[in-house]
């Protein structure tokens, strides 16, 4: 039976298990639109469509399957540029399909067509562009299997709308084969004996857990293999999630805001297994000075990883989760030295330099604060996500996480207006939970649009929105690093967030005060479907601990004391 294009795209979908596809139509896939409509699968209308790869990228980190967006051609496709990039720079696994001009017509500068198989090829894992209808099933069977095996990445799918058209033969393939790429062979622990030989004499361990552990499964070797061999975990910011922070081994966060336990115990140790993390700029701080003492041990799945920032003694070229279970079982009976100094020193650290939220002044709201407050009532297995900026940051240090996959937010990219279509996605994947998205006032000026898309399906979503009429984190660096010259970052918006909030159909809420955000908190988080709340914060709060850009990790500064920094008076 002939089959057009768009039909196929359906079908496709519809065998690799796709729940939810966002998007928009277009002119371009008007024939893929018709044909979903007979989908087995729900079409998510998002107002814009990076919105729309946000929230598939949203999907695919809460559910742990691939996410599915759709754009028509030209600003269609190229509005998804940036959510491209974002999940690449994250290893999310999406498949964006787009429509493209008549084949015939590529090249001639045609009505709204763009080169979205060019413009995208450095920011995704790989690109297809199907020219014709006999390529369609290879390409998106092809797409799948890329974008979700070895170091999972976005892949896109142009399809020209003659394509879309056409008829032809649907056989879908079971496996499609690419030349010279074999992830189920990226297997290589040549050097285990002297990973396993470091781990198991080494007085002052540290474990780093990157998104690695906590996006591929490998959790449950990560806590078992810290627990049996008593070796404290930190995690990067991606990573969070990946070791319960409740457990006594937990060193929080490291980084240019992480905490202080983390950062100097990193700086300090003897032995560093690193797992899952590409030791991002962030992570590190100055490289040469990155745990200079420590052999650092690297396991990672991206080959191009091992060695690329950071100089290792010993690479591991492998799954997290895998690696970390083969070392669990090799260190299984041996005998280590006492590490309860170690931990001792740690605790002691912990003690010296706490990660505390601020008292509140006169009955006003701390960022913090706030956080903790609605950390409170939110059960541990449920979603979070995060804008970017400083409230990210304070959500990094005081959002307590216990699992993965319920700490979402922009690492790599940074990317303002990400979180509230990333909680969309997550909401879906979640079926009826509810999912916090925490927000600064400007980056949810980003994507503000989405607020519709969130009344409209009625979702679950509570939005704390941290309005302290500034951007926050830029606004801090031009403070401590620009001589306070605060060019273009404490404008506050005129935007009413909870009067728009409500014409959105979203219950809505403000709190100036610690009385007024537990009322609100209460209405916020008994409403059936969204629900905001505006929280007036201040200005002038800044995040700290905060290693200047340039200085080595234990570097930190603590408070607005001078006296307070970390590594600089130690």
């Amino acid at each position: 039976m002939k089959t057009t294009g768009a039909q196929m795209v359906v079908r496709a979908l519809e065998a690799e298990g796709v729940e939810f596809v966002f998007g928009i139509p277009g002119g371009a896939v008007i024939p893929l639109y018709d044909a979903l409509g007979d989908a087995r699968f729900k079409v998510i209308l998002t107002r814009h469509e990076q919105a729309a790869c946000h929230a598939a990228d949203g999907y695919a980190r809460a559910s742990g399957k691939t996410g599915v967006c759709i754009a028509t051609s030209g600003p269609g496709a190229t509005n998804l540029v940036t959510g491209l990039a974002n999940a690449h720079m994250d290893s999310v696994p999406l498949v964006a399909i787009t429509g493209q001009v008549n084949s015939g017509a590529i090249g001639t500068d045609a009505f709204q067509e763009a080169d979205i198989y060019g413009s995208s090829l450095p920011l995704v894992k790989h690109s297809f562009l199907v020219r014709s209808i006999e390529e369609l099933p290879s390409a998106l069977r092809g797409a799948f299997i890329i974008a979700s095996t070895g170091r999972p990445g976005p892949v896109l799918v142009d399809v020209p709308v003659d394509v879309q058209r056409a008829e032809g033969e649907f056989d879908y393939p079971p496996q499609v084969n690419f030349p010279g790429y074999h992830p189920e062979k990226r297997l290589d622990i040549s050097h285990m004996d002297e990973a396993v030989e470091a781990l198991a004499a080494a007085t002052r361990p540290v474990i780093l857990a990157g998104g690695g552990c906590a996006f591929g499964g490998g959790e449950r070797n990560l806590q078992e293999l810290a627990e049996s061999n008593n070796i404290p975990v930190a995690t990067t910011l991606m990573g969070k999630g990946a070791f319960p922070e409740s457990n006594r081994l937990s060193l929080g966060m490291i980084g240019m805001h992480g905490s202080p336990q983390a950062n100097l115990a990193v700086s300090r140790c003897d032995v560093l297994l690193a797992a899952g993390t590409r030791f991002s700029d962030r992570c590190t701080g100055d490289r040469a000075r990155f745990a200079r003492g420590a052999r650092i041990i690297h396991i990672d799945i991206d080959a191009a990883e091992l060695n690329k920032n950071v100089e290792v003694a010993v690479a591991l070229h492998g799954e997290a989760g895998q690696l970390l279970g083969i070392l669990k079982e090799r260190l299984a009976g041996q005998e280590y030295p006492d590490r309860e100094p170690w931990i001792s020193e740690i605790d002691e650290i912990r003690s010296t330099w706490p990660v505390a939220a601020p008292a509140s002044s006169d009955g006003q709201l701390s960022t913090p604060g706030i956080i903790r407050r609605v950390r409170e009532r939110l059960p541990r297995g449920n979603v979070l996500t995060t804008e970017v900026g400083q409230h990210q940051m304070w959500a990094a240090l005081h959002w307590q996480c216990e699992r993965p996959r319920n700490f979402i937010t922009s690492g790599g990219l940074g990317t303002m207006g990400f979180g509230l279509p990333a909680a969309i996605g997550a909401a879906f994947a979640r079926k009826g939970e509810p999912v916090v998205c925490l927000a600064g006032d400007g980056s949810l000026m980003m994507n503000l649009q989405e607020l519709e898309t969130c009344g409209r399906y009625g979702l679950p979503l509570r939005i704390i929105v941290l309005n302290n009429g500034s951007l926050g984190m830029v606004r801090q660096w031009q403070e401590m690093f620009w001589n306070e010259r605060y060019v273009h970052t404490c404008e506050r918006s005129i935007c009413p967030f909870t009067e728009l909030a409500g014409h959105f159909g979203i219950e809505a809420f403000a709190a100036s005060s610690e009385a007024e955000l537990e009322k609100a908190l209460d209405g916020a988080f008994a409403a059936r479907g969204p629900s905001l709340v505006e929280c007036a914060a201040p200005t002038k709060e800044n995040v700290l601990p905060m290693v200047p850009p340039g200085e080595a990790l234990e570097s930190f500064i603590y408070s607005v004391d001078p006296c307070a920094c970390g590594g600089k008076n130690q």
